[in-house]
């Protein structure tokens, strides 16, 4: 949807007005995200998912690109790449509830400029979708706890998000796993 969370029709856009599209299933945070960035000037197109997310962006054609990492109908990582081949030279963030090293690292191998763990400070946001902030280094050794959360997720990742396979190699029962996955990654 354009301009705005639940609005199909779009006030006219200033001619410097960039237009960012906001896939996220989160209806609450998909609004608040959407005031934000209206308030910074961007034009605001919205899907709740992927399949959502793939029409919107045909008929919208954005220059940014905010994508939720864990959407209902798939994973929001597919979408990085096919964006980027639907308009050359699109910035995505990608951003997610469930951070780890490893989905980082796939985020920025797939083409992403930017990965960040909600919650999403909107400042921030606009700061990396404009290049303008470094990211943020922790010098900070990880807990045991993050630690095994960062060994899973990596080899969650080297499986392409296969639950069983997962399972398979790390020597653990699958719903063990699956509960896991489920919650939000340990405080470093």
């Amino acid at each position: 949807m354009i301009a705005g969370a639940d609005s199909k029709s779009a006030a006219p856009a200033e001619p410097t007005a960039k237009k960012l599209l906001l896939v996220d299933d989160d209806a609450p945070l998909r609004r608040n995200l959407v005031r934000s960035l209206e308030r910074f000037g961007f034009v605001v197109a919205t899907a709740a998912s992927v399949r959502e997310a793939y029409e919107v962006a045909s008929e919208f054609l954005p220059e940014l690109a905010v994508v939720d990492l864990n959407l209902e109908d798939g994973h929001g990582m597919e979408l990085v790449e096919s964006l980027q081949e639907l308009r050359p030279g699109l910035r995505v963030v990608v951003m997610t509830g469930y951070d780890s090293i490893a989905s980082s690292i796939v985020a920025t191998k797939a083409g992403a400029v930017g990965y960040l763990a909600k919650p999403v400070k909107p400042e921030e946001l606009v700061a990396v979708l404009d290049g303008s902030a470094e990211p943020a280094v922790d010098d900070s050794p990880m807990s045991a706890d993050r630690v095994r959360w960062e060994h899973i997720q990596r080899v969650f990742e080297q499986c392409n998000r296969n639950v069983s396979e997962t399972a398979r190699r790390l020597n653990m029962h699958r719903r063990t796993l699956q509960r896991i996955l489920s919650k939000r990654a340990p405080r470093p």
